[in-house]
């Protein structure tokens, strides 16, 4: 079994944010055949989906994220910080779910010279 693993962005009972490192279970299946099968996850309904780009030097201070989302980084990095304080890099690459709807929220910045450019997946 493989693992893909992502950081989840949540708000605790009194509204201050939080990471917390979770993993997607991904098992052999007959995703398309006649090909072979390939390693998946669960099948999970998702409402919309959105392109973003955050443009080199972007800053988004404090906010809940809108809605309950997957980020798929494709491009760039950027640095995310809860409301604990704590604070996470992510990149090209990795996963991010957004989950803090409620609460202070979650500030966000663009490093370095690249824009940042993300899958968002809405989901309930």
């Amino acid at each position: 079994m493989s693992t893909i693993e992502y950081l989840r962005i949540y708000a605790d009972e009194n509204g201050c944010s939080h990471f917390e490192s979770k993993c997607i279970n991904l098992e052999a299946n007959d995703y398309a055949p006649p090909a072979p099968a390939l390693n998946t996850s669960t099948l999970a309904a998702a409402d919309n989906y959105t392109f973003l780009e955050l443009p080199v030097g972007w800053y988004g201070d404090w906010h809940p994220t809108p809605v309950r989302q997957w980020l798929i980084f494709m491009t760039g990095k950027c640095e995310f910080e809860a409301g604990d304080g704590e604070r996470a890099i992510s990149k090209a690459g990795d996963v991010v779910m957004l989950d803090d709807t409620s609460g202070k929220g979650h500030q966000t910045k663009v490093l370095g010279d690249e824009p940042v450019w993300i899958a968002a997946i809405h989901f309930s």
